[in-house]
């Protein structure tokens, strides 16, 4: 019989128990869930069905078809058509960072008890205080991109290939390439991150998460509020394009930053819940075993990974008659 051959730890000082077993198994099983999942995905449905159903009830109106009326709408405007666009591909990888949400609420219980005798509750939970603060750092890195690219994109308008409204006879309009560059890059940065976090690759914040403990988090927030910068959701595509009409950078980044925080709120929503409804068990018994955390950390940015990159670098390409890629017929 054939002896498996493990696969490397580049990595000097980690502790063999500290690294998942079958990590080839782990990477190739996450890539195919992931494949898996652009194969199915129906983008019809979570864009229409879900998002314009959403938008619509919370709204009051026709989402799509409903003239902007004026900066406060706009601003409303703004994040239920983040909320709204929660589950589209171009999005759905924010919940990939539940898992390095939850290590990284450990050490923040530590340092909140250290801080503050009343961080820990009587009973036995969490603090609201030791929770919220990673949260802020994912929040933190996203906030900055978001806010950058609405400031741009209010100045620089229809120049940016995302607002183009041509329709070449052949080949991507000019706003689909810039979502593949877009979403493809950072599927491969989420499936690199997936990679470090299994110890087969370099861990890039392993030196500079001793002096910044939360690095990993504010460029995962970073990541997500990249999102933006290549998104083709009709919703943004129209808040968008009403930032720009006002030629305002302040409110460009305003609203851009409101939609990011729509787009991050059910998966904020569902960390808190798993940290409070577990009482904090959730936490412990991720954290329980290095080894643990590792490999759920990364079987969750190798599949929103490899979802985010199939989806559009060889999904969205095949439907324009470049190359193949099986596809779900709804």
């Amino acid at each position: 019989m054939a002896r498996t051959v493990p696969l490397p730890i580049p990595q000097s000082g980690i502790h063999p128990a500290d690294v998942p077993p079958r990590r080839g198994l782990i990477i190739v099983l996450s890539v195919l869930a992931g494949a898996l999942i652009a194969a199915l995905w129906s983008f019809r449905f979570v864009d229409s069905v879900i998002g314009d159903n959403v938008a619509n009830t919370l709204l009051g109106h026709d989402a799509k078809h409903t003239e902007i009326a004026g900066l406060v709408a706009g601003t409303v405007f703004a994040f239920v058509s983040g909320l709204a666009g929660t589950f589209t591909a171009c999005n759905i990888a924010v919940f990939g960072a539940i898992a390095p949400l939850a290590q990284a609420q450990r050490p923040a219980q530590a340092d909140a008890d250290a801080s503050d005798r009343v961080a820990t509750r009587a009973d036995g939970g969490v603090s609201p205080r030791a929770a919220l603060r990673p949260l802020s750092r994912l929040v933190l890195g996203m906030v900055v991109v978001s806010a950058a690219y609405g400031a741009i994109g209010a100045l620089a308008g229809e120049r940016l290939p995302q607002l183009s409204t041509a329709q070449p006879a052949s080949g991507l309009p000019p706003r689909l390439i810039q979502a593949s560059v877009v979403f493809g890059l950072i599927g491969l940065a989420f499936g690199y991150l997936g990679l470090a976090a299994l110890r087969v690759v370099p861990d890039p914040f392993a030196r500079l998460s001793q002096r910044f403990p939360h690095a990993r988090l504010v460029v995962v927030g970073a990541l997500i509020g990249g999102f933006l910068t290549g998104r083709p959701f009709p919703l943004f595509h129209k808040l968008f394009e009403y930032a720009a009409e006002t030629h305002n950078p302040f409110y460009g980044a305003a609203v851009f930053v409101l939609q990011s925080l729509g787009n991050i709120t059910l998966m904020a929503l569902l960390f808190a819940v798993l940290v409070y409804a577990t009482r904090g068990r959730f936490t412990r018994w991720l954290t329980a075993r290095p080894a643990r955390v590792a490999t759920i950390t990364a079987v969750a940015f190798l599949v929103v990974g490899a979802f985010t990159f199939l989806y559009w670098d060889v999904r969205l390409p095949a439907m324009f008659g470049y190359g193949w890629f099986p596809t779900a017929s709804w």
